[in-house]
C-alpha cells in the first residue's frame, strides 16, 4: 500500500507544478464542458500524465479522471480530479487542489489531496490514519448548533440536489461558507478547521470525493451519500456528506425530510 501512496504523491507533486505554472497564465486556455463547467489545459495535462504513468507502472489498473479515462477490466481504479475548484482557478483564486485516490472494488484504499499554493500534502492509507505533511490530523468534536460550528456547502445549476433549502435550515445552527473547492473543504474537515462539507453531486462526483472520503474517515470523520448510505467510488455517486461524524446524523435527517421523493 505504501508503494501506491508513494506513486500518488509523485503524481500530486507533478500536478502541483503544472497548477502553479499555469496559474494566471494566458496560455492556459479555458473551454467549457457540456455541463457548463470550465476545463483548462492544466486539467487535461495532469489527467493525461496520470494515465501515462499508470500505463507504465500499473498497466492492468484503470484510470477514471474527470477529464480523461483509461479503462481496463480491473478492480483497481485510480480516480482523479486534476484540479478541484477549476472555476476559482480560472479567476486567480488560490483554493484549488489536486485529488487522487486508488479505489479497489469501489472502496478508496489510498488517497492524496494536494494544495500546491501552501504545499500541503494530505494523505491516507486505509486503516492507517490521515496526515498532512506527515503530521497526523483529526476532525473536530463540534456538535450541531454549537458555537463556532462551520459547514461548507456547494450549489450550482447542474447539481443533483438543490441545496438552497438545506442551507436555509443549516444557517440557523451554524456558519455556512463556500470555499469553491469540495476537496479542499473536505481537507479542512479532516484537519478539524470546519465540521462538514455538503456536496450535492455531479456526473463525475466520485472524482471529486474518492480521496476525500478516505482522508476524512481516516481522520475520524464520516462520509456517506446524501442520505447516509455507503456507496462505491469507482462510478457516479449520489452526492456526498462529509463531516466530523458528530453532526452527520443531524444533516442526514434534514436531507431526508427535504428530499423525500429522492429517498423513496
Amino acid at each position: 500500500m505504501q508503494e501506491y501512496l508513494d506513486f500518488a504523491i509523485e503524481i500530486a507533486k507533478y500536478a502541483g507544478i503544472v497548477i502553479k505554472d499555469n496559474f494566471l497564465n494566458d496560455s492556459n486556455s479555458i473551454e467549457y464542458k457540456i455541463d457548463r463547467t470550465p476545463v483548462t489545459i492544466a486539467d487535461k495535462k495532469i489527467n493525461s500524465y496520470l494515465i501515462e504513468k499508470v500505463k507504465e507502472k500499473y498497466k492492468e489498473h484503470s484510470v477514471d479522471g474527470e477529464e480523461e479515462k483509461y479503462l481496463s477490466n480491473s478492480k483497481y481504479v485510480w480516480v482523479c480530479d486534476p484540479i478541484d475548484g477549476t472555476s476559482m482557478y480560472t479567476r486567480g483564486i488560490m483554493v484549488s487542489v489536486f485529488s487522487l485516490a486508488l479505489v479497489f472494488d469501489g472502496v478508496p484504499i489510498v488517497g492524496v489531496v494536494y494544495d500546491p499554493y501552501l504545499d500541503k500534502m494530505y494523505t491516507a492509507i486505509k486503516g492507517n490514519g490521515a496526515y498532512c505533511n506527515d503530521k497526523k490530523i483529526h476532525v473536530n468534536s463540534k456538535k450541531y448548533g454549537e458555537l463556532g460550528l462551520s459547514i461548507d456547502w456547494c450549489m450550482w445549476n447542474k447539481a443533483k440536489y438543490d441545496t438552497i433549502k438545506l442551507a436555509e435550515i443549516l444557517r440557523e445552527n451554524c456558519k455556512l461558507c463556500q470555499l469553491g473547492s469540495t476537496a479542499h473543504a473536505a481537507m479542512l474537515v479532516a484537519e478539524g478547521k470546519i465540521s462538514g462539507e455538503i456536496f450535492p453531486g455531479t456526473d463525475h462526483g466520485h472524482c471529486d470525493i474518492a480521496a476525500s472520503k478516505l482522508i476524512v474517515e481516516e481522520a475520524g470523520g464520516k462520509v456517506t451519500d446524501f442520505f447516509g448510505n455507503d456507496q462505491r467510488y469507482d462510478q457516479g455517486i449520489n452526492g456526498a456528506i462529509l463531516t466530523n461524524g458528530i453532526i452527520h446524523d443531524d444533516i442526514i435527517k434534514i436531507n431526508k425530510r427535504i428530499y423525500k421523493k429522492s429517498v423513496n
